[in-house]
């Protein structure tokens, strides 16, 4: 499910599970940090992650994702990528949804094909997301846009995106391996003492009771098992708040 490809200091990491839209999955999730970690002790100065296909990634594969353990990795994961000590970059082609922004969150830099576009539908599927993805997407975007995203469920373009600060650059896969390769020219110690301090942004503060309670309460709710359902038959959820 995964491709890894090596330029020089540079090596790619692709999701490879274009049947289902790149979507995560446990295995997926364990493969990519492992991947991750493998790059770094391979001496990578730079990392780049993208999705083979149209899009980077559907986000989680709602078949599978409704289970502590999958969260655990998924968070796993994503905490892994934002402190190996070298940058890494995702390069969004097509679209990045749920669990895909996250994982372009986690990332240090991102690259934005014009056309592509984000989305985080949480509260269309009757869950939420944790601390960690709001905090972070706040810190990049800010409080207004992060609420349009969140609050609002609505997809932002790449040039929003962009425009946000959510994005670095608009470009392709291939613009976002030029960049990679300059990054690895550059002095890695500086690079990840910075990366440290850019990282400690209140991210990683754990979350209230309350906040834990609201999460846990969404995610094993009847409007959750509701949202995994009109998914599946394809109709308009009905929640309830229950």
């Amino acid at each position: 499910m995964l491709g890894v490809t090596r330029d020089g200091d540079v090596i790619t990491i692709e999701l490879q599970r274009e049947e289902r839209r790149n979507a995560l999955n446990a295995d997926l999730v364990d493969q990519l940090r492992a991947a991750v970690l493998e790059a770094v002790n391979q001496g990578a100065r730079a990392i780049v992650l993208t999705g083979r296909g149209p899009i980077f990634s559907a986000g989680a594969d709602l078949s599978g994702v409704y289970s502590e353990d999958f969260l655990t990795g998924l968070l796993d994961m994503l905490h892994t990528i934002e402190s190996v000590p070298v940058p890494v970059i995702s390069a969004i082609n097509g679209g990045a949804l749920g669990a895909g922004v996250q994982l372009a969150l986690a990332s240090d830099l991102r690259v934005i094909e014009p056309d592509a576009y984000i989305a985080v539908p949480a509260a269309k599927l009757g869950i939420s997301v944790d601390r960690w993805t709001v905090r972070r997407l706040v810190s990049l975007i800010g409080g207004g846009p992060a609420r349009t995203i969140l609050l609002g469920a609505e997809s932002v373009s790449a040039a929003d995106a962009h425009a946000y600060g959510f994005a670095n650059k608009l470009g392709t896969l291939a613009d976002a391996k030029d960049w990679a390769k300059s990054i690895a020219a550059l002095a890695p110690l500086s690079l990840q003492a910075m990366k440290l301090v850019l990282n400690d942004d209140g991210t990683r503060d754990p979350a209230s009771v309350q906040q834990r309670a609201a999460l846990e309460a969404a995610w094993t709710s009847e409007d959750a098992q509701e949202g995994r359902k009109a998914r599946q038959e394809k109709r308009p959820a009905k929640f309830l708040g229950r």
